[in-house]
């Protein structure tokens, strides 16, 4: 799990990237890499797990941010993460 300390000053640059930012998650959670992807509502902090085999692909994928410039990543390995996942029906061809 990524722990994510952002500036408490929000600039324009940091605004441009967001889009960016968020296309780049939306990215990794296709592939698989991303697990969850939370931030706190006064956008202070952000929480990620990533799939990965070291801290160092977990800095790797991290570093691929655009926001990276503004982040303060903190890093834990976790033992377990459990999540509530979203349950559709099957679909049937019949």
């Amino acid at each position: 799990m990524v722990e994510i300390q952002f500036p408490s000053e929000i600039t324009e640059d940091f605004a441009r990237k967001i889009p960016a930012q968020r296309q780049k998650v939306n990215e990794l959670m296709e592939q698989g890499t991303l697990m969850s992807y939370a931030l706190t509502a006064d956008r202070s902090k952000l929480w990620c797990v990533v799939k990965a085999e070291s801290e160092i692909e977990v800095m790797t994928i991290v570093s691929d941010f655009p926001l990276i410039d503004y982040m303060s990543p903190t890093i834990s390995e976790l033992m377990f993460n459990n999540m509530v996942a979203l349950r559709l029906p099957l679909f049937s061809l019949n």
